[in-house]
């Protein structure tokens, strides 16, 4: 029994904070969990920012409406889904995701909750569990899965060291030195062939 793990930014999808950046003007939104390996650090960060320009999740999420899967996201994770199950497992947000899990084909996503005040102001956020995506992997080995996890950042790490097989895609030249024994891919094609020899 085998469930292939994948991250959802910058595997599948362009990275969300990177385009709202771009769009709201605000360079340093464009911290993501390749620069800073301490999530809640960087939320924290994300949401203070966030205050000061006076944004609120209508503005992301007018960003997010425009951005499209990565080329080949969607044939790459049809031909996976046909091989076997598979779980999209994010650290992104409920209130986020949904309109690319549409354009996805609605792949199976686990990931955290927005803490939304009525006038759109992002107040907090509620993490799944703790280390979500080691903490995912573990639990569905613990039910008799195996797991092959493939992500880019610093929080993807986890799961795919704690995966029979695990994958780099996408992924930094800091990361790839760091971490030398992990194999790193950068097309789909690639990256489903890991996956299919992995099984």
């Amino acid at each position: 029994m085998l469930i292939t793990c994948l991250d959802l930014e910058g595997v599948l999808v362009p990275e969300i904070w990177i385009a709202f950046a771009e769009a709201s003007g605000v360079p340093e939104l464009k911290k993501t969990t390749r620069d800073e390996p301490d999530y809640n650090k960087l939320m924290e960060y994300r949401l203070n920012i966030l205050k000061q320009h006076n944004l609120g999740l209508k503005e992301i999420q007018e960003t997010i409406a425009k951005i499209e899967p990565m080329e080949g996201a969607k044939e790459f994770l049809d031909e996976l889904r046909s091989l076997c199950q598979v779980i999209i497992i994010s650290d992104t947000f409920t209130q986020f995701a949904a309109p690319l899990m549409k354009k996805l084909g609605y792949p199976t996503i686990f990931c955290n909750t927005l803490e939304v005040a009525d006038n759109g102001e992002i107040t907090g956020y509620r993490m799944r569990c703790p280390q979500s995506k080691l903490t995912t992997v573990k639990a569905l080995q613990s039910i008799g899965f195996e797991t092959i996890a493939s992500g880019d950042s610093y929080n993807d790490l986890g799961m795919i060291q704690a995966s029979k097989a695990g994958f780099l895609f996408k992924s930094t030249e800091q990361i790839k030195k760091d971490y030398p024994k992990l194999p790193a891919y950068e097309t789909y094609a690639e990256l489903m062939q890991a996956i299919k020899n992995a099984m």
